[in-house]
């Protein structure tokens, strides 16, 4: 028995419009939407009265998608959305880019902040952290040469 593939990485957030927005604006398509609720995901996912809307975040050659969750209810707990770089936990996404400064720019006017410095890491890429919605941190890495 071995793994298939990974299908995708799940987001909860706040605002799921904002978020979508972040990511069209890195470049990712919206797939599925859907509400949830029932027996079946209160069982799933360990909590009691679960209501959510989501959306699927596709990247464009179709290999990977993120889910971004928006919790009606219940009511979610607040999370760190300055969480240093170094905090435990699923900390960074990393999308290869093909023009990191056109990317990141669209990303700042969706309201991204940079988190430390666009920097070329040796001769290999021009790599950089960006803070998206809800604290989400994303790291464009552009492959140099």
């Amino acid at each position: 028995m071995t793994i298939e593939r990974m299908d995708h990485v799940g987001i909860n957030v706040n605002d799921l419009e904002e978020a979508i927005e972040f990511f069209e604006a890195l470049g990712l398509e919206q797939g599925d939407k859907a509400s949830v609720e029932g027996r079946e995901v209160d069982r799933i996912v360990g909590l009691e009265g679960v209501r959510t809307d989501l959306t699927f975040m596709r990247t464009p050659d179709g290999h990977s998608q993120l889910e971004l969750v928006k919790f009606n209810s219940p009511e979610s707990p607040s999370g760190d959305p300055e969480a240093a770089a170094n905090t435990p936990g699923i900390r960074h996404l990393c999308f290869a880019v093909d023009h990191l400064d056109a990317v990141l720019g669209r990303l700042q006017s969706q309201g991204g902040e940079l988190v430390g410095e666009v920097v070329s890491y040796g001769n290999s890429y021009k790599l950089c952290y960006i803070r998206g919605p809800e604290g989400i941190i994303v790291e464009l890495a552009e492959k140099l040469g």
